[in-house]
């Protein structure tokens, strides 16, 4: 039986969906409108807050894109995308898990600013002046952590990339990475791989979030 996973293109989902093509997984993809056919009952039955990624295996149902990387490791990898208790990465690996997500909400709170609050007037400054530079902030981590290294781990890729590179891909629409040279090209080794491109919209694709080159906002 193929895994099943609720996604919507370019949301925390494609989290999920990167990590599946890199574990070469079998897969049922439904891919929803953002904000539209996640609301419908039968989906809120599957995750109450309408969000995604949702993915069920079997008789198992699992919401958060992070509990979803810690399950697919442990249940389908071969070691070299977790890190398991006991190895000398364990904690590492760990961090950078959860320290996408800390990255994430910054981006996130500038999508709500920029794309889902469809009024300028309604829109807030000084939220994004602030969710800016908070963002900012969370990436100078990523730049120094990455000085002399390709990837996050010393022992070299593994899910988490796909968590933090997921949190710069859409990071990159709301502040300029090329002011971070490990960085910058941190992601652009990432956005080669053949998993990252699969988990990414097909052209003319619709009820995409992001439409626009950037959303920087004047600093």
């Amino acid at each position: 039986m193929s895994l099943k996973l609720f996604h919507c293109h370019e949301a925390r989902s494609m989290r999920s969906l990167w990590l599946i093509h890199e574990l070469n997984l079998e897969l049922d993809l439904i891919t929803l409108s953002f904000g539209g056919s996640t609301r419908s009952e039968q989906y809120l039955a599957c995750h109450p807050l309408g969000r995604v990624p949702c993915l069920v295996d079997g008789d198992l149902t699992l919401f958060e894109s992070g509990a979803i990387t810690e399950y697919l490791c442990e249940t389908y990898d071969n070691g070299e995308l977790w890190r398991a208790p006991g190895h000398s990465e364990r904690a590492q690996w760990l961090q950078w898990l959860h320290y996408a997500e800390t990255m994430t909400v910054h981006a996130a709170s500038l999508t709500q600013q920029a794309i889902a609050i469809f009024e300028p007037q309604l829109r807030s400054v000084t939220v994004q002046k602030l969710e800016t530079r908070r963002l900012q902030k969370a990436i100078e981590v990523i730049e120094t952590h990455l000085s002399g290294r390709d990837y996050l781990l010393e022992s070299g890729f593994s899910a988490v990339d796909v968590g933090i590179g997921y949190s710069l891909h859409v990071g990159r629409l709301f502040t300029d990475i090329s002011i971070y040279p490990n960085v910058c090209a941190y992601y652009q080794r990432l956005s080669k791989r053949e998993a990252f491109l699969k988990s990414l919209p097909e052209e003319g694709a619709k009820d995409r979030i992001y439409t626009q080159e950037n959303y920087w906002y004047p600093q």
